[in-house]
Formats: structure tokens, sequence, C-alpha cells
């Protein structure tokens, strides 16, 4: 292309980003978003970064206004099930009501556990607890992790309810506690352990987990029953996506997603056919993989199967972007909370012509019409992971079509860090990384 060339297309994509936006200023301004999406079975919000204050706040903020104005009826996060779950039974009224929600996030020990335990979720889960107060339980909006990772976790509650509610099965399901005893609660290690033996507890999990359905099945409709299940199945997910990981297989990243998504819709359906859900994940997962090089790698994502699976249902894809600003990451896996600069975007991406178009904070709603000059062009996406370093922010930008991403953005100029509620204790064990390999 030429150097004319270029300029006429940098012209074209900056008058189609004009064109589409609208300032971002306040709550009102998210109006003509929420009215388009609000008609939508899920929601999905994204964030570029999961250490930035203004994609948790105005991610909150839009949440709002669809419990509000359109009967949202749970919110899906990126976290582990059991730590979500006693946020969604707090919620609902049914447990821990002696604690605040400061406290209730304090008992997040995963690292990050600035993911969740910041000072804008503790005001997003204020928020919601008195609005479930005001309402009948029933029309209480629930808290959901839809992650795989709490493989230890999700055994012992597990184990738990069913010497509560089904003794008699315990003994068989012991086997599967067994066989993960001698890793000492560690899933990378037992996951190498399958690499130097080809043997795995995998079909002492799978035996558990159809005894759990089949024990929940006789209480249909159970809240706890429910919960229990969902431990199996993430035990089931986590001890498949560790052994995954562990050979460097990209495979574990669909894995993962897969995992979501089916959680997604294991909670549709016991919530019943007029639930409507938000989901907040990175960009990453909710912005369509096949608008991206995901695709070529044979990866898939939330956002993707969401709208596979339920296209006629109604599914929005909002993702997140900024130009330049601090966020709260870790040097490597494991480590203390820094914050760290984000510096300006890299020339030629898509953060660097909404910069160059706007100069502000905008929300921009994609219409039918996908092919216009910058829904249609594909350029560099910032992401920023948990683990960042800025001066290698060359490797930090997915190609991207922004079009087939989202179905809208919300832009900002300048970012800054989340506020955790404590320092990132140093870890009991050495850490390791669990996100997927390859990506």
């Amino acid at each position: 292309m030429t150097d004319i060339g270029h300029i006429v297309v940098s012209h074209d994509i900056v008058a189609d980003i004009l064109d589409l936006a609208r300032p971002l200023l306040s709550d009102s301004d998210l109006g003509p978003l929420v009215n388009r999406v609000g008609s939508s079975r899920f929601v999905c919000i994204g964030e570029a970064s999961h250490g930035t204050h203004e994609f948790y706040d105005w991610r909150a903020r839009l949440s709002r206004r669809l419990i509000e104005e359109h009967g949202y009826t749970w919110i899906g996060v990126e976290g582990d099930w059991p730590d979500c779950w006693r946020i969604n039974q707090w919620l609902r009224g049914r447990g821990d009501q002696d604690l605040g929600a400061r406290q209730l996030l304090g008992l997040f020990e995963r690292w990050p556990t600035w993911l969740w335990a910041n000072e804008d979720v503790v005001d997003f889960l204020e928020w919601l607890r008195d609005w479930n107060s005001t309402r009948p339980e029933s029309k209480r909006v629930g808290f959901y992790g839809l992650d795989v990772y709490s493989l230890w976790d999700s055994l012992g509650e597990i184990m738990v309810w069913l010497e509560k509610y089904a003794p008699e099965a315990v003994e068989s399901a012991m086997q599967a506690w067994q066989c993960f005893v001698p890793y000492q609660e560690d899933p990378h290690r037992y996951a190498w352990s399958t690499r130097l033996v080809p043997q795995s507890c995998e079909a002492d999990v799978v035996a558990l987990l159809m005894e759990v359905r089949e024990q929940a099945s006789l209480r249909a409709g159970d809240e706890s029953a429910f919960d229990a299940e969902q431990n199996a199945e993430v035990a089931a997910g986590a001890e498949r996506y560790y052994r995954t990981m562990v050979r460097g297989d990209r495979e574990s990243w669909n894995i993962r997603d897969i995992h979501m998504v089916d959680t997604i819709d294991r909670i549709a359906r016991h919530l019943g056919q007029d639930s409507k859900g938000i989901v907040w994940e990175h960009n990453t997962h909710v912005g369509d993989a096949r608008a991206t090089d995901m695709a070529q790698g044979g990866l898939v994502n939330v956002g993707q199967l969401l709208r596979e699976r339920h296209a006629q249902e109604g599914v929005a894809l909002v993702g997140m972007a900024s130009f330049r600003g601090t966020v709260l990451a870790g040097a490597e896996w494991g480590a203390p909370e820094l914050v760290l600069p984000v510096p300006d975007a890299r020339p030629g991406s898509h953060e660097d012509f909404l910069h160059r178009a706007l100069g502000e904070p905008a929300v921009l709603m994609f219409g039918d019409d996908r092919e216009r000059p910058w829904l249609a062009a594909r350029l560099g996406h910032r992401a920023i992971g948990v683990v960042y370093h800025p001066e290698r922010e060359f490797a930090n930008y997915v190609p991207t079509t922004m079009g087939g991403r989202y179905d809208a953005l919300l832009w900002f100029e300048q970012t800054t860090a989340l506020h955790p509620l404590r320092h990132e204790p140093p870890p009991r064990e050495p850490e390791f990384e669990t996100e997927p390999t390859g990506f």
C-alpha cells in the first residue's frame, strides 16, 4: 500500500469511529446501549485487563442498569465456583449474614486475590445485596463462578454435601478423594505425575460426577444439590484441564472456555427459561474468537460458543479498551501485586485509532453493517493479563476485526489501577501459572 493509500485508509477508520462514538461521561450515557442489548438472554461484558478500575466500575454501572431496567437475574464471573457460591448465598440472604462484602471477599485465597477482592467489587456487591433485600427470594439476583480451577475446594464441598444428604454414597466417593491425596492438594504435582506415569484419577472423578448427578437428581430443584452437582462438574473439568495443561497442549484453553459455557448453560437451566444472565470476563473470553487469530490456532472462547448456542435467544458482546494509564498486575505468577504503567497504545492498533479519533471516553455501538472501515479493519487490540511487563508491549496485541468480535465497545483514554482490599499474601506454596499454555 502506498503512503497515500495508507492516509486514506487511516482517515476512513477515524471517520468511522467518530460516526459510531457517543460520549461516555455519566451513567445516563449508557442508556442507548442498555436499550440495545437489554432484550438479549445473555450480555457478556469484557475488560482489557483484570487490574483496571475503570473497567470494573463501568462494568458494574452497566450491569446495574441491566438489572434495574431489563430484569437480569444472575451474574457469572471468571472466578471459582465455591468462592462465588458463598457470595451468591450471602446476596440471597441465606448465609454469612454477619459478614460484610469486604469480609467475604477477604476470604478469597487463589492468586490473584485482587481479581475479586477489590474496592469496586465491594461497592457493587453491597449495592446488589441492598437490591435483593427489597425483593422476594425468587426475584433475587445470583452471583456464580464459571471457572474450572477449584479442584480441591470443589472435592471438599462434594464430600460435605454427600455426608449430609447421601451418606451411603460417601464410601464410593472417597475413591476419588483418595486418588488425589498423595499430591497434597497441588493439582500441578498431580498433573505432572500423569506425564511420567500414564495413570490418572480421571475414571474416579468421572465416577464421582455420575454418583453426584444421580444423588442430585433425587433432590431436583434443591439449591444445595445444584451446588454439589456443579462442584462435581468442576472437579471433572479441573482434572482434565490440569492434565492437559502440563503437556503444553493448547487444548487446555478450549477445555476451560467450554467448561465456562457449559456452566452458563447449567445456571440458565437451573434458574429457568425466563432467567437472563450477565457474564463478566476478560475480552479474550468475551470477544468472539472467530474475529481474531485465535481461530487459526484452533481456539474457541465464551463469546463464540454463546453466539453459536444461543443466537435465537440473543447474545450481546461488549468489549472495553484504553489508550494509556496504570494497571494492577504481577511481574510473574504468584508475585505481589504492583501498580504498573500502561504505555501509549501501539501505533496502528485499534487503541491508537480510537485515541486519534476521540481523545475522551466513549461508547461505540455497532449496527447491522459490520463492513464499515473501522469495524472491518483487522488491527491489533491490546490484552493485558494478570502477569504484565510494560516493556514487552508488542506481545500484548491480538489481531482483531472489531465488528466481528463485539457488538459494542466502551473506550477510555486514561485508566487507573484497581485498589485491592489487601496486599497479595506470600503464597504458602510455590504458585504455578494456571492460564492455558499456547496463547
